[in-house]
């Protein structure tokens, strides 16, 4: 069973070493090579990013087999967001090549997780999972939300609600669902919001406060939740960037990771 034996919630969060991001009191790191899984702060565990999407290749099988065996191996995450249309991300992906991929883990390094993120297909106002990717046909033990309320337009706490309600319609259970926060603002990314091209807005700390309240009426005990992201993207701020108030909004993270 997936994170059998669990006491805590694990904080991750994607772009950092784990030597930074330990000062927010993250732990649980992005990871790429079993050098970097190696070298990661004592107590700290590993997510290895893949971005395999394709079944069990060759190649997919050259990149999980170095980290079966490790103790610092938390698990794997296959991809971010597939798209089972191939319309907004190409190649489209199939629930049974992840399935596939999921499957072989399984029997191949039981005690690790798998995890993916999760392309809503809907929109701000209507989000929907509704025919792309579950744990029933999948095989796929978590899946990350990553609902991001502070726009330019908008802080709208209720599109947390409204994504989760889909998910799970969409056949996610709660306890299968990774919130995902938003800890990013600014740069080239785009959104919409309504009918209008918007930005997305760094989070105060007050407002994360609110965020992490609002994801606690549904995920109380996750079996972690990831900060999006420490690295910077696309010009962006994002939580390792030296700004005052990327700083301020680290401390925030820190007070909610080492509250339990």
């Amino acid at each position: 069973m997936f994170a059998e034996g669990r006491t805590k919630t694990l904080h991750y969060t994607s772009g950092g070493p784990g030597a930074a991001i330990a000062t927010a009191g993250f732990d649980l790191a992005d990871v790429q090579s079993v050098e970097q899984l190696n070298a990661l702060p004592a107590g700290m565990k590993g997510l290895i990013w893949l971005n395999e999407s394709s079944g069990v290749t060759p190649r997919f099988i050259d990149r999980v087999k170095p980290f079966i065996g490790n103790p610092r191996l938390f698990g794997f995450r296959l991809c971010d967001e597939p798209d089972i249309t191939g319309k907004y991300h190409s190649p489209a992906v199939s629930p049974a090549a992840l399935k596939a991929e999921a499957d072989w883990i399984r029997a191949n390094a039981p005690e690790a997780v798998t995890f993916i993120t999760l392309m809503d297909m809907g929109s701000f106002e209507a989000p929907s999972f509704m025919n792309t990717f579950n744990p029933a046909n999948t095989g796929i033990d978590l899946f990350g939300l990553d609902p991001y309320p502070v726009r330019g337009r908008a802080f709208d706490l209720d599109f947390i609600d409204r994504t989760v309600e889909a998910a799970v319609a969409a056949g996610i259970p709660l306890d299968r669902i990774v919130p995902v926060f938003q800890a990013f603002g600014g740069g080239s990314w785009k959104t919409r919001t309504g009918a209008a091209t918007d930005t997305y807005i760094l989070p105060t700390p007050d407002q994360a406060n609110q965020i992490f309240a609002r994801w606690a009426t549904y995920s109380p005990a996750p079996v972690f939740d990831f900060a999006y992201a420490w690295g910077s993207q696309n010009g962006d701020i994002k939580l390792g960037s030296t700004s005052p108030e990327a700083i301020k909004l680290r401390l925030a993270f820190k007070a909610h990771n080492t509250e339990q």
